[in-house]
């Protein structure tokens, strides 16, 4: 294997499971600003992974303005760090497949849908802070998975070709997302069915990181 690989991380439902901080805090948003749309765990889960702009137009049942988007996006994320707050807990296996995988050398990127403020909070929160060369967020992209341009952003900033990443995602747009990107991706099935993953175009599905070797995965490129 000629030069370092890749390995880029999807955040919420890979790395943590931050999705019931989420959930409360966009039925505490919506309680807020009277929107009409009940804020289920059905609903959560068909626009989890999405930027918030797509979310908030769904949840307020009308177009937004560019900076009514702005200011509900940072009341939001406002709100689920402020209920996440020391609860956070890393996922089974997050920790040691990315301390491995840097021992072994790889390059580490995360490629999220969420704001950078949350990705710091949460790195912060499972001590994961230091592992990652490279962070692409919401602010980094135009376009939102399953858009590759988050993952192709996330490779430019390792210096790596996309076909030298292989990327770990939870939800359908992600997955898709790497696939248009030409990378490799893992299915984590946290959030969605195993045979949903494999659609979009997964190469390998675990139910979590646990079950994920660093000699196994790098066989994969």
């Amino acid at each position: 294997m000629k030069g370092k690989p890749g390995a880029i991380f999807d955040l919420d439902g890979v790395l943590v499971d931050s999705s019931s901080f989420h959930l409360e805090a966009w039925r505490l948003l919506a309680c807020e600003e009277g929107f009409p749309v009940q804020v289920t765990e059905s609903w959560f889960r068909d626009t989890f992974g999405l930027r918030n702009d797509a979310i908030l137009a769904t949840l307020a049942g009308r177009p937004l303005s560019s900076s009514e988007v702005a200011r509900l996006s940072r009341r939001k994320e406002e709100l689920f760090r402020e209920l996440a707050q020391g609860k956070l807990r890393p996922l089974p296996g997050a920790v040691e497949l990315v301390s491995g995988l840097q021992r072994a050398g790889v390059l580490l990127a995360v490629g999220t849908s969420a704001p950078r403020a949350n990705l710091e909070f949460i790195l912060g929160e499972l001590g994961l802070s230091g592992f990652f060369t490279c962070t692409v967020t919401a602010e980094d992209v135009v376009w939102g998975k399953p858009d590759p341009e988050v993952f192709l952003k996330a490779a430019q900033g390792l210096g790596l070709p996309p076909w030298r990443c292989v990327v770990f995602e939870d939800a359908e747009a992600g997955v898709e997302a790497a696939r248009r990107a030409g990378m490799l991706c893992v299915g984590v099935a946290t959030t969605h069915p195993p045979e949903r993953l494999y659609r979009a175009g997964a190469r390998l599905v675990v139910g979590s990181l646990e079950e994920i070797r660093v000699t196994r995965l790098l066989e994969l490129f």
